[in-house]
């Protein structure tokens, strides 16, 4: 029977399970929502700015266990606010389809209004942009877009969509969705993993990125496995609820300049183990742990493509398996006889992973020591808490502060884009209702994205918003500060803001103010009291604490 082009991808979509598509509106497809309207099953939500609503989808994405989100966005300009999507969703291995208008094909090439190259525009972010140029070509890009989306290294995809095409009839049939191809370990390369775990003194195991959709029966395996092989775990940048913090085999947080004292300890390593991890500069401390290419201790590596695979590191052993598997066959092998000769090595680096996050600060003269914040907000996360965090040096003092927890969710940028924290934060309220959400985010950031705390208030979220506000780009002014000592920057990096919470009252959410450590406990349980409608927190933070790991002017405590 034949049915319009707009009617074909809407039944492609639900075939593929989307029911929420995040989008700002744009003439360009006009006959795609207009399809949608008669699909009750798939909502439309309205964002404020396509940079939001790309952030909303890629957090979507992570929310749904590994299925892709999808961000719905017009032409030239719409793409273009939405292009930190893309990149986050590239770098940090998270599945995404775009679905991108574009002008009618009658006009290609003749520089049309808001004509693109997407494909040329595209090619550095996606795993692949698949123009749709004819009827026949719709439905099926839908589910190679999904298919791709998903595979292996998972990454944005962009589904290229003429204005025209629409409304065109077609016969065509609709494309089922593809099965996802698992890759599997070989049992001699499980034999010398297992071997080489066996036989080192002083293992360390990090987990990543491939494990941040993983079942609680597989962290709980990881658990195990951890306590019987007596390993040490340590999860890797963005990804800290892959293991318990508070748990005696947590080896420490892998993140941005990991403390001078626990890289040291963890240089004295024999063995490497980095498991659904691809290693980028910040996990190995800008290349330098593990040296890049050649590691400076023996390396193996497990994700789920071969391609990732030696890419930056020369590994001893690469494993193109998924990290479930291979935690669940080691469990299976069973515990070397000697692995408690371990206990040392495993207790030495929990201890200096307990001491640095042991909830000690200096109040500050000039504002609050975002620790404050941090230790007790801490104190209030649900086992089940989502926690979303923008770019910043304010996170340096959730990774320190917090300990995280299997069951818990971390949705962030990993490439460190700012803006990503309140549209992150807004999306897994909406995907998961009910659920705590909390979002830290820095002044800077707040004023980048912050309006989409509308978009929470239109469809009923209800997340919790931390601002740090020190009046600046802190971590610029930091680096300026590192680079060029003595030098004054402040003219590039100062900020003048308005009332965070009376901003917040102006769409209709609770805002709170804490101007000094005295009001904290008071506030943050105030926040988290609320149930109903979205809350602003705002902290005048002490711009003299840089970081959780700096104060201006004194000595560098980080690697």
């Amino acid at each position: 029977m034949s049915k319009t082009v707009g009617r074909l991808l809407a039944e492609s979509l639900v075939a593929h399970k989307v029911d929420k598509i995040w989008m700002v509106p744009g003439e360009s497809f006009l006959g795609l929502t207009d399809a949608l309207t008669e699909v009750p099953s798939v909502q439309l939500v309205v964002c404020r700015h396509e940079g939001g609503a790309g952030f909303m989808a890629v957090a979507d994405g992570r929310m749904q266990g590994g299925r892709a989100g999808v961000l719905l966005v017009s032409r030239g300009p719409g793409l273009s606010n939405a292009m930190v999507a893309f990149h986050t969703a590239f770098h940090d291995a998270t599945p995404l389809v775009a679905l991108v208008g574009q002008v009618e094909r009658r006009d290609f090439g003749r520089l049309a209004l808001q004509e693109q190259n997407y494909a040329k525009f595209l090619s550095d972010v996606t795993k692949d942009v698949i123009e749709v140029n004819e009827p026949e070509q719709a439905s099926e890009a839908i589910a190679r877009a999904f298919h791709l989306a998903e595979s292996g290294t998972p990454g944005p995809v962009a589904v290229v969509l003429p204005e025209d095409i629409f409304d065109m009839q077609t016969e065509t049939a609709l494309a089922r969705p593809r099965p996802r191809v698992f890759g599997g370990a070989r049992a001699e390369d499980m034999d010398r993993m297992a071997a080489m775990i066996a036989g080192a003194e002083r293992p360390l195991i990090w987990v990543g990125g491939a494990l941040a959709n993983a079942s609680m029966e597989t962290l709980d395996q990881l658990r195990q496995l951890a306590e019987q092989w007596v390993l040490p775990i340590s999860p890797t940048h963005r990804r800290p609820q892959l293991f318990d913090a508070e748990h005696p085999n947590y080896g420490g947080y892998m993140g941005i300049r990991v403390p001078k004292d626990l890289v040291a300890e963890m240089r004295r390593a024999d063995l490497l183990v980095a498991i659904g991890e691809r290693i980028t500069d910040s996990v190995s401390q800008s290349y330098s742990f593990p040296t890049a290419p050649d590691p400076q201790i023996p390396l193996v590596q497990v994700w789920p493509d071969p391609n990732e695979i030696g890419r930056v590191f020369r590994p001893d052993l690469g494993i193109a398996a998924e990290p479930a598997e291979i935690i669940r066959a080691l469990l299976a092998r069973g515990a070397p006889a000697d692995a408690g000769r371990r206990q040392g090595w495993v207790a030495g680096l929990n201890a200096i992973h307990r001491r640095l996050m042991a909830p000690e600060w200096d109040s500050m003269p000039d504002g609050v020591n975002f620790a404050a914040i941090c230790v007790e907000t801490a104190k209030h996360l649900a086992r089940d808490a989502v926690v979303t965090s923008d770019a910043g040096n304010f996170s340096s003092f959730i990774h320190r502060y917090i300990g995280f927890r299997p069951g818990q969710n971390f949705l962030s940028s990993v490439v460190g884009a700012m803006g990503a924290g309140v549209p992150m934060a807004v999306a897994a309220s909406l995907r998961s209702p009910g659920r705590q959400v909390v979002a830290f985010l820095g002044d800077g950031g707040a004023l980048m994205t912050g309006n989409e705390i509308a978009t929470a208030m239109q469809y009923g979220g209800t997340p919790i918003i931390i601002i740090s506000d020190n009046k600046r780009y802190g971590t610029i002014g930091m680096h300026h500060e590192v680079r060029y000592p003595n030098r004054p920057y402040e003219a590039a990096v100062k900020l003048t803001n308005p009332d965070f919470a009376a901003w917040a009252r102006v769409f209709g959410a609770e805002g709170i103010t804490i101007n000094s450590e005295a009001e904290v406990e008071a506030g943050i349980a105030r926040a988290f009291a609320v149930k109903t409608k979205p809350v602003v927190v705002h902290v005048h933070t002490s711009a003299e604490q840089m970081s959780a790991w700096r104060r201006r002017g004194a000595p560098r405590t980080q690697g």
